[in-house]
C-alpha cells in the first residue's frame, strides 16, 4: 500500500514521469528480439502478490477462475505478458510475500477482518435484490450471483497468505513454469531466475529492494548503469527505489484506471461491474492491459527542480542525495503500512505539497538536513520541522469541515438506480454498495464527534480516541503516543534503507498524534530487538478472521472458532470499526485486539506436532532458489558442488554477470524441492540451487562512481503547480484521477491525460496535457545494447559532470572522516548511527540472529561495520540532547 494517494499526487505534479509502455502485438512474441520500449533492461523484478491478486479475482475477466489450476494459468499468462514488455537480459527475480514483521501483520489483520465485513454486506445486498427480482418475475442466473461456499477452491482471497495450501501449490507450479520457460523460450535461456516464494520471510517488495541494495553495495562486478525494472502496484516501490540511490530503475505498473477498477471491485464500490460475456477472444486476452513506466531518473530530476534550496545555511553544501532521503522521510508522516498518518496530513488534500513547502522555506532555520543515512537522524530538526507543519492544522481542519458540509448539502439532492435482469441487477447491486459505502450518502454520518477545526478539537480527539479526559491524562497519553510514533518513524527508516530492525515491534495504537503534538523527540530512547520471523502458520493465525479458519490446518482451526480456546478473545466475530470523520467505509479504522505473540506461540507449540507432512512443509522458513540453464556460464560452478558437502559457496561474479551471493545444494528444508526440479541434464536443461544474499552488505545512500544520467530537458515549467487544499479559496482543481473518473475514459482510449511515448531509437518523446515536450536521448554507455564497462566514464554526459562537481566530492567519504562538510560530522541533537546501515541474510544462517538496534543517550558506541556469516552483531545509535544549529 505505502503512502496513501502518493502515486496520484506524483502523476499529477510531475506528468512526464509516467511513460506509456509499448507492447508487441501477436500471440507468439519472440522476447529475445530488441525491446519495443527502446530500453534494454538488465533485470526484471516481479512483486508477485500484485499479480496473484489480479489473477485470483480478475475484475475484468468474463469467466473468473474457480480452481487453483485456473488461477495458476492466469498467473503464467500474466508473467509472460510482463516479461514480453520488459525482456530482461540478465536476471528475473520473482518475489512472493513471505512472513511479514509484526508491524505489517497488524495492517494485514485489519484488512482481512474488514474484507469479511465487506463480504457480509455484499452477500446481504445481493440476496435482497435476488428476492426482489424473483418477486417481480425476472429470471436471473443464480449460480453467477450467489456467493461461493468454502468447498470451492477459489472462495476467498485470504488463501493468498504464507502457509496456506494455495501458496504451497502455487510455489510448486511456478517452479515448473520457470523450468519450462528456461527450456523452451528463447528470451529466457540466457538469464538467471531467482524465485523467492512464500516460505522465504519478508515482504516481496522489500526482498526485491534488499537484493538491489545488496548487489550495489558488495558486488565487485556490479555495473552502476545496470538497468532495473520493478513491477508492482505498491506506492512504496517508488519510495524504496529512490532510497536505493540507483538512477536506472523503472517501475512498471498497470495504467492507473485498471488499478482503480481492481480497487473498487475489491472494496465493493465498483461503479461499473463486470458483466456476463461469453466471448472466447476476450477470455483469452483479459490480461492484456495498458501499462506505464515510472522512470526514477525522471522523478529525480523533477524532485531536484522542485525541492530547490535557494538559501542553505552557510556551513551546509547542497547534496541532492540527502534531499531525496529527507523527502522520503517526511512522507512517512502521511502514514504507511506500519504507522497511521498524522490526522491533518492527507495526500489528496495537498499534504505532500505542504511538507515540501515547509521544508524548502525553513531549511535554513532548521540548520540543514534532517537525515544523514550513513550515520544519523537529527531528531531535534525533525521536531522543529513537524511542529512547523503542525502550525497549519487549524486551517486544514477548518477547510476540511467546510468541504464536508458542502458535500452533504449537495448529496441531499440526488439518488437513482436502474434495474434490468441479471446484468442490471449486478449494476444495481454495485451501485447500492457504492452508495452505502459512501458514508456521506447515508445515515451513518450524521454526527462528527471530533469536529476537527472547531474550538476544543484536540481535547475531543484524545477523549474519543484514547479515553483521556483531564489535561494530565491527555499530556501523559500524548507523551506515550509520541514516543511510540517516533519509534515507528525510526523503525520504518531502517526498514526502507537496510533491513527489518525488529520482527516483533509494532505501533500499539489505532491513531496517531497530531503534528503539533510531536514534541521532545530528541528525548526518545529506542532499542529494537531483532528477533526472528514467525513461522508461516503462526502468521496465518495472527492475521485471519475466524470466518477464514478453513484455510488453516484442522488442528489449528479450533483456536479461532472454539469458545474454549485460550486465545478466542483475539478473534471477535463482531468487529468495532470507527468511521468517525471518514467518507468511505473502507477508510474505517478496524479496532481489533492486538495479537500477543507469547500467547499465540504457546498455543501452537504443541499443535505443530499434529501437523500432516505437507502441512509441516508449508510451515517452514526457507531460502531463495536460483535457476539457470545448463549452458549458462554459472552452470560450471553449480555442477562443481559436491552433494556430499553441506557447504555454502560464494558465487563467482565473473560467471554470473556480476550477481553476488552464496549458493549451496539443498538442505533438509529444500530437499523435496531439489528432488522435484534438479533432474539429470539429459531430461532437464535447468539447474537449481539454494541462493542466499551476503549479510555483510553496507548500503551507502549515494550514487556510485561511473553512473551515467540520461540526458533530459525537463524544466521547472514542466512541474504542475499544486498547493495544499486549504490554500484554495474555492474547489481544488481536478486531479488526474478525478478527471479520469469524471470523463469515464477507457484505459485503452487515447487521452490527453495519458502521456504518449514515441520510440525513435534511443530517443523518447513524451507529450502531456500540459503541452510540454521532454526529449530523453541515449547517454552513450549504459543505454541500449552497449552498456559499457563498470566505472567507465569516457562518455559521461555533461549533466553527470555537473552533478559530480556539486555532490561528488563527498561520495568517497560518507563513512570516513575525510569529508570537509560540517554536516558530515556529528551535529548535536541527532540520532547517531554508529555503523552504516547493513544487511542481514534472510536465509538459514540469519533467521535466529538477534542483534540490537538502539538509539541511546550519551557517548557514542563502538563502530560495527556489519558482521561475518558466523557472527551476531549489535548496531547502535546515539541521540544527543542539545539543540542543533
Amino acid at each position: 500500500m505505502g503512502v496513501p494517494s502518493f502515486y496520484r499526487w506524483l502523476t499529477d505534479k510531475y506528468p512526464t514521469v509516467v511513460v506509456k509502455a509499448s507492447e508487441d502485438e501477436g500471440e507468439c512474441i519472440n522476447t529475445s528480439l530488441p525491446n519495443p520500449n527502446g530500453i534494454e533492461f538488465d533485470n526484471l523484478y516481479l512483486d508477485m502478490n500484485a499479480i496473484i491478486h489480479f489473477c485470483f479475482q480478475p475484475a475484468d475477466q468474463p469467466c473468473p477462475p474457480e480452481t487453483f489450476e485456473e488461477v495458476f494459468s492466469n498467473i503464467f499468462n500474466y508473467v509472460d505478458n510482463l516479461f514480453s514488455i520488459v525482456r530482461p537480459r540478465k536476471l528475473l527475480y520473482m518475489a512472493i510475500d513471505g512472513v511479514a514483521p509484526w508491524a505489517k501483520m497488524n495492517q494485514q489483520r485489519s484488512g482481512r477482518f474488514r474484507t469479511i465485513r465487506r463480504c457480509e454486506r455484499h452477500d446481504a445486498e445481493m440476496k435482497r435484490l435476488i428476492e426482489q427480482f424473483e418477486m417481480e418475475g425476472k429470471p436471473i442466473l443464480l449460480e453467477y450471483l450467489l456467493p461461493s461456499d468454502h468447498e470451492q477452491e477459489v472462495s476467498t482471497s485470504h488463501v493468498i497468505t504464507p502457509g496456506t495450501e494455495f501458496m504451497y501449490k502455487l510455489s510448486e507450479a511456478l517452479r515448473s513454469y520457470v523450468i519450462s520457460r528456461i527450456n523452451n523460450d528463447p528470451g529466457w535461456r540466457d538469464i538467471k531466475v531467482i524465485f523467492s516464494d512464500a516460505n522465504v520471510p519478508g515482504e516481496g517488495e522489500h526482498k526485491i529492494m534488499s537484493f538491489i541494495r545488496q548487489q550495489k553495495s558488495v558486488s565487485v562486478g556490479y555495473n552502476p548503469n545496470t538497468r532495473h525494472c520493478v513491477y508492482g502496484l505498491d506506492a512504496d516501490l517508488i519510495m524504496l527505489a529512490l532510497a536505493t540511490h540507483e538512477v536506472h530503475i523503472s517501475i512498471l505498473r498497470e495504467h492507473f484506471a485498471c488499478i482503480l477498477n481492481l480497487h473498487f471491485f475489491l472494496s465493493g464500490t465498483l461503479q461499473e461491474p463486470p458483466t456476463i460475456n461469453e466471448s472466447e477472444e476476450e477470455e483469452r486476452e483479459w490480461f492484456k492491459k495498458p501499462y506505464e513506466f515510472v522512470h526514477v531518473w525522471i522523478l529525480r530530476k523533477y524532485l531536484e527542480l522542485d525541492i530547490h534550496i535557494s538559501e542553505p545555511p552557510a556551513n551546509v553544501k547542497i547534496d541532492f542525495e540527502r534531499i531525496v532521503d529527507d523527502f522520503i522521510f517526511v512522507c512517512f508522516f502521511l502514514g504507511n503500512d506500519f504507522l497511521p498518518g498524522i490526522p491533518s496530513l492527507e495526500a489528496h488534500e495537498g499534504a505532500i505539497d505542504l511538507l515540501i513547502s515547509v521544508y524548502k522555506a525553513e531549511f535554513k532555520n532548521l540548520g540543514g538536513y534532517l537525515l544523514d543515512m550513513s550515520r544519523f537522524i537529527n531528531l531535534s530538526r525533525v521536531e522543529k520541522f513537524i511542529l512547523l507543519v503542525g502550525s497549519y492544522e487549524d486551517e486544514v481542519f477548518r477547510k476540511r469541515s467546510r468541504i464536508r458540509e458542502c458535500i452533504l448539502r449537495r448529496l441531499r439532492r440526488d439518488l437513482d438506480n436502474i434495474v434490468k435482469n441479471t446484468n442490471e441487477l449486478i449494476n444495481k447491486h454495485y451501485n447500492n454498495l457504492a452508495k452505502n459505502s459512501d458514508l456521506f450518502k447515508n445515515d451513518h454520518l450524521r454526527s462528527d464527534k471530533l469536529r476537527l477545526g472547531a474550538a476544543g478539537w484536540k481535547e475531543r480527539y484524545y477523549k474519543e480516541k484514547f479515553s483521556a479526559v483531564t489535561w494530565r491524562d491527555i499530556e501523559n497519553q500524548r507523551k506515550e503516543i509520541v514516543k511510540k510514533y517516533t519509534e515507528g518513524l525510526l523503525w520504518v527508516l531502517l526498514y526502507y534503507y537496510s533491513e527489518v530492525p525488529s520482527w516483533s515491534w509494532f505501533y500499539p495504537y489505532y491513531y496517531s498524534p497530531f503534528a503539533s503534538d510531536l514534541k521532545d523527540l530528541a528525548q526518545v530512547r529506542v532499542e529494537f530487538q531483532k528477533g526472528s520471523p514467525l513461522k508461516p502458520l503462526d502468521q496465518l493465525l495472527a492475521v485471519l478472521p475466524p470466518q477464514s479458519a478453513h484455510v488453516l490446518p484442522k488442528v489449528y482451526q479450533p483456536l479461532l472458532t472454539d469458545a474454549e480456546s485460550k486465545i478466542i478473545d483475539l478473534y471477535p466475530t463482531d468487529v468495532d470499526i470507527d468511521f468517525d470523520g471518514k467518507r468511505f467505509m473502507w477508510q474505517g479504522i478496524v479496532k481489533l485486539p492486538f495479537i500477543e505473540e507469547e500467547r499465540l506461540l504457546s498455543e501452537t507449540k504443541e499443535l505443530e506436532k499434529g501437523l500432516q507432512r505437507d502441512e509441516a512443509l508449508r510451515n517452514r522458513n526457507n531460502v531463495d532458489q536460483l535457476y539457470v540453464r545448463s549452458t549458462h556460464n554459472l552452470a560450471s560452478q553449480i555442477l562443481s558442488l559436491s552433494p556430499n558437502e553441506n557447504k555454502v559457496f560464494e558465487i563467482d561474479t565473473s560467471l554470473s554477470d556480476g550477481i553476488s551471493g552464496f549458493i549451496h545444494l539443498p538442505n533438509e528444508d529444500t530437499e523435496i524441492v531439489y528432488k522435484e526440479v534438479h533432474n539429470s541434464i539429459e531430461e532437464n536443461c535447468v539447474l537449481c540451487v539454494s541462493f542466499e544474499m551476503r549479510d555483510d552488505a553496507v548500503h551507502l545512500p549515494r550514487l556510485l562512481d561511473g553512473v551515467i544520467f540520461p540526458i533530459q530537458s525537463i524544466t521547472k515549467g514542466d512541474i504542475i503547480e499544486t498547493k495544499p487544499r486549504h490554500e484554495y479559496q474555492g474547489n481544488k482543481p481536478l486531479n488526474r484521477y478525478e478527471r479520469c473518473r469524471k470523463s469515464d475514459s477507457s484505459p485503452n482510449s487515447a487521452s490527453s491525460s495519458s502521456p504518449k511515448m514515441i520510440h525513435e531509437g534511443y530517443q523518447s518523446r513524451f507529450t502531456t496535457d500540459s503541452s510540454c515536450v521532454v526529449i530523453h536521448k541515449g547517454a552513450g554507455i549504459g543505454w541500449g545494447g552497449g552498456r559499457g564497462k563498470v566505472n567507465d566514464t569516457s562518455n559521461t554526459s555533461k549533466h553527470f559532470a555537473e552533478q559530480e562537481s556539486s555532490v561528488g566530492k563527498c561520495h568517497s567519504s560518507l563513512v570516513g572522516s575525510s569529508c570537509d562538510q560540517n554536516e558530515q560530522l556529528r551535529p548535536h541533537g541527532g540520532a547517531q548511527f554508529s555503523a552504516p546501515l547493513s544487511h542481514q541474510g534472510r536465509g538459514q544462517h540469519g533467521l535466529t540472529v538477534s542483534p540490537t538496534f538502539s538509539w541511546k543517550h550519551g557517548s557514542a558506541t563502538n563502530f560495527v561495520l556489519g558482521r561475518s556469516r558466523s557472527q551476531d552483531h549489535v548496531q547502535h545509535s546515539t541521540v544527543e540532547e542539545s539543540d542543533s544549529h
